[in-house]
Formats: structure tokens, C-alpha cells, sequence
């Protein structure tokens, strides 16, 4: 379905408004799950090990996708990629409600991180091409200002489930919002996509994957296994080496998924840091938790 430039300019602000949902819906996702760790302990005879991958397996592969779900979404577009994150996510979810193990509801929370990693990028892109720049400040402060809404909402909601329902149910608080959030998609958001049509990097891509889940990984195993320790030393040290390489191959790369020239711009240089230590201190905080419970 396509929009007329004065269509997509009137609709605008209800345009955020399912954009905005998208993004609650991948926060409440790494969320969802902290409140029903004792309850799957009790139910599932999961082990701290299960319970840290139950976790941390969303936000390994959500993390080590994200920037080349972004751009394949910029190559085929934005919003293809949105709905089609919608709907993995949406498996992702129907796979761990109705899991009997453990390793089940490590998978469903695998595929839902992989749905994650093409809705996140999408709606930001969307947005941009949406607003005019005077507005879109505004836009993407509000945009991203509601990820504090899905962090919140995720633990209470679970909570609620847990409560008057069976420990399936909290895999499913993100139904209502993935329903909505698609048929919103469907007939308001419009597509869009790089104008150059750049080819895409496999190269690139590939070492982003491992150097970026390297990192998360590292990150991840540090508590266990010691900062200091063999495993966490050797995923750092791949990621060093990946995220090296991919720098060094982008610099040259002909058509770089990844163009290093835009944080010479101060004004996206200042928001990408911005954004980074908002989610950084966000995630970290949920990591955290989850470590203690």
C-alpha cells in the first residue's frame, strides 16, 4: 500500500504513534521475562544456567543482528522489515508460552530476538523520512522517551499473568501490542527504502554479526566466569578482532554498510551517544537484576 507525500505528512503523528508501539514491544520483550524466573525454577526445574540464557539469548542475538537487519531494511525496505520482525517475534512469543522445557523457551526467545533485530532499526529509519527536520527532534525524543513505558509495563504485566494465569501467559503479554502494531503498519506506515539502492555488504556483515555478539557475549559470561577469566578474555578478544576488521573493511569497502564519515557530524555523533548511553544504562540496569534474582 502506498501514500501520497500529503497523506504520509497529515497522518504523521499517527504514524509515531505505531512506531512508538513497535518499540514497546522490544523492550517489553527483554523484560517480560525477569518477574517469572522463580515461577520457571518451580515449573520447569530450570537451572541458574537456563534461567541466564532464558535472559541473555534475546539480547545476544537481538544485539548481533541489529546493524545488519538495519541495513537489509534500508536495501529492501523499512517496512517489509518492520512487519516481517513483527510477525518472527510474534513466533518467537507462541514458541516459549507453549514450551515444556527450558531449551524450548531458550529457542522461542532466540527467534524473538531475531524479530527484534529488524523491528528496532526500521521505525527510526521510518521516522526520518517521515517528519520534517524541524520536527523531528520532537519525534524521535517522544520515540525514544517511551522505552521507559515498555520497560515498566513488561514486569507489571508479567506479574499480573503470573497471577491469575498459567507461567505461559507472560510470553504473550506482547500479543495485543504485535497485533496492533501490525495492523497499524499495514494501513498507516509508509515504505521506504535507501534511494541509491546500495548493495549489500556480506562481508561486513558477517563480522559485525560476530564481533557484536562476541562483545554481548563476553559481557554476558563475565559475572560467571570472572573479567578475568579464559572464556570472557576470549570473547572479548574476538570481538576486538571482528569489530577491528569490520572497521578496517568499511573504510575501504566501496559500499560500506556502515559509513564511519557520519560521526564526523556533531549533531550525529551527540544523538548516536545519546542514544547508546540510554540503552546502555536501560539494559545494564535489566542485566543487572537478573543476576540477582
Amino acid at each position: 500500500m502506498s501514500f501520497d507525500a500529503d497523506t504520509v505528512h497529515r497522518r504523521r503523528w499517527m504514524i509515531l504513534s505505531a512506531l512508538c508501539l513497535s518499540l514497546v514491544l522490544v523492550i517489553v520483550g527483554n523484560t517480560v521475562l525477569n518477574v517469572a524466573l522463580p515461577t520457571l525454577v518451580r515449573e520447569l526445574g530450570a537451572s541458574n544456567s537456563d534461567l541466564q540464557w532464558m535472559v541473555d539469548s534475546y539480547a545476544l542475538v537481538f544485539a548481533g543482528l541489529l546493524l545488519t537487519a538495519g541495513a537489509m531494511g534500508d536495501r529492501f525496505g523499512r517496512k517489509p522489515a518492520l512487519l516481517t520482525g513483527l510477525v518472527i517475534v510474534g513466533i518467537g512469543s507462541v514458541v516459549a508460552s507453549m514450551a515444556s522445557s527450558p531449551t524450548q523457551i531458550i529457542a522461542g526467545r532466540i527467534v524473538s530476538g531475531i524479530g527484534a533485530a529488524f523491528v528496532m532499526p526500521a521505525p527510526l529509519s521510518i521516522l526520518t523520512a517521515v517528519f520534517p527536520p524541524h520536527e523531528r527532534p520532537k519525534a524521535i525524543a517522544i520515540w525514544a522517551g517511551l522505552s521507559g513505558a515498555g520497560a515498566a509495563f513488561g514486569p507489571v504485566a508479567s506479574g499480573y499473568l503470573l497471577e491469575h494465569f498459567w507461567w505461559g501467559s507472560v510470553f504473550l503479554v506482547n500479543t495485543p501490542i504485535i497485533l496492533v502494531a501490525l495492523i497499524a503498519g499495514v494501513l498507516i506506515v509508509p515504505n521506504s527504502k535507501d534511494p541509491h539502492e546500495t548493495p549489500l555488504d556480506p562481508l561486513g556483515a558477517l563480522l559485525s554479526i560476530v564481533g557484536l555478539s562476541a562483545l554481548v557475549y563476553g559481557f554476558i559470561e563475565a559475572p560467571n566466569h570472572g573479567w578475568a577469566g579464559g572464556r570472557t578474555l576470549l570473547a572479548f578478544g574476538i570481538a576486538v578482532l571482528a569489530l577491528g576488521a569490520f572497521g578496517l573493511w568499511e573504510h575501504r569497502s566501496a559500499h560500506p554498510m556502515l559509513d564511519f564519515d557520519f560521526f564526523r557530524k556533531p549533531a550525529f555523533s551527540a544523538g548516536a551517544g545519546a542514544i547508546t548511553l540510554t540503552f546502555f544504562a536501560m539494559f545494564g540496569t535489566f542485566f543487572l537484576f537478573t543476576q540477582f534474582l
